[in-house]
């Protein structure tokens, strides 16, 4: 499993990232729970370091850590996804509670091997390593120290003053998560009588959206679009913001307008403009509580607001549960295969300008 997150600045977003700089080693450790978006484990973790002297945090890119006999294949992945981001150099961390490696030698910490693999890799696409690190129970020790504060029983503990990437993290809507499974869980489905609720109503308004659609396909996607402006407004922040409570048809009504690729395609430039966050929450309760195959039209673009937020993890999630339910859905599909690629978040936000604009030229009464 490889996750990306993306604190490269997109000059043309409303609200673009936090430009980010390193001051250690150390400070690099303790925020990678920040810049993954959560806590990562048996992970090894690449952090393209860009701009003036290499002391921007770029591209993140996390892989579960492989058995020996695939390192060489993971360096050679994860050196292909971070050179997207044209590095001056990265930064690598092995996040483990694995003990100490004994051999005739005497202690060593863990995991060298890998690491071997991928400054080798590395060092072939000529990206210098600037440190390469351990985090494990809370310290860390850097594996080219040859100092006693890096000896196998020794580390440093990782600093516990607020760092400026948690301080972008937060700004930037970030919420760390205890693990990779409590992602999954914020988009989980729905079970029992709530699950059987939304799909009795999703079954009734699905029968109206197609004998409407029989009659007038152009008519009922304009309605479509109208209904999901309705909706959105319910999930806009206030000045006494309280927690989004939809009723089953308005999300069943959501779901079945997003089956027409007309409006999915117009519903992506929503992450795009002063709506993008009221959209990612629109999109998160559809997702959570429509049936599948439903839920793969809003999932994808949950992904989609994500990955504009530079949240790769969580656009991976959500992609997962997109294809999970509907495989073959084409556009979750390709933008999985985008974002194993690495694709900038500022290609993503041309490429939907494109589209929106190609759809407003096509059908410019919506």
């Amino acid at each position: 499993m490889v996750d990306r997150m993306d604190s490269r600045v997109d000059p043309s977003s409303p609200s673009p990232p936090y430009r980010v700089r390193l001051t250690a080693p150390s400070e690099i450790a303790a925020a990678i729970p920040h810049l993954l978006g959560f806590r990562p484990h048996e992970s090894v973790v690449v952090v393209s370091l860009t701009g003036p002297g290499g002391r921007r945090v770029g591209l993140t890119i996390r892989a579960d850590l492989p058995p020996p006999e695939h390192a060489a294949a993971l360096a050679a992945a994860l050196t292909r996804s971070i050179g997207t981001d044209r590095p001056s150099g990265v930064l690598l961390a092995v996040v483990s509670e694995e003990g100490d490696v004994h051999g005739p030698g005497g202690a060593d910490v863990p995991h060298r091997a890998l690491i071997h693999e991928l400054t080798v890799a590395l060092a072939a696409a000529e990206v210098p390593v600037r440190d390469a690190l351990l985090v494990r129970a809370g310290r860390w020790w850097s594996y080219d120290c040859p100092h006693p504060c890096c000896e196998p029983g020794a580390g440093a503990p990782l600093p516990t003053e607020v760092t400026e990437l948690e301080v972008a993290s937060v700004a930037t809507g970030v919420v760390v998560a205890r693990d990779r499974g409590e992602l999954a869980a914020r988009i989980a489905r729905v079970t029992g009588e709530s699950a059987a609720a939304m799909e009795r109503t999703s079954d009734r308004v699905g029968d109206r959206y197609c004998r409407a659609r029989l009659g007038d396909e152009v008519e009922t996607a304009h309605r479509s679009w109208t209904e999901i402006q309705r909706v959105l407004g319910h999930c806009r922040p206030g000045p006494a913001a309280a927690p989004v409570a939809l009723a089953d048809r308005d999300i069943a009504r959501v779901v079945w307008g997003l089956s027409d690729v007309r409006v999915r395609d117009r519903a992506l430039g929503l992450a795009l403009g002063p709506d993008a966050a009221a959209a990612e929450i629109l999109w998160t309760e559809c997702t959570r509580r429509s049936p599948a195959p439903l839920d793969a039209a809003p999932a994808t673009l949950l992904a989609v607001s994500a990955w504009l937020r530079g949240d790769g993890a969580m656009a991976n999630v959500a992609l997962d549960r997109a294809l999970d339910s509907r495989p073959t859905y084409s556009l979750a599909r390709l933008l999985s295969e985008a974002l194993a690629g690495c694709l900038p978040p500022e290609q993503l936000r041309i490429a939907i300008r494109e589209s929106v604009a190609e759809l407003d030229e096509s059908t410019p009464a919506w």
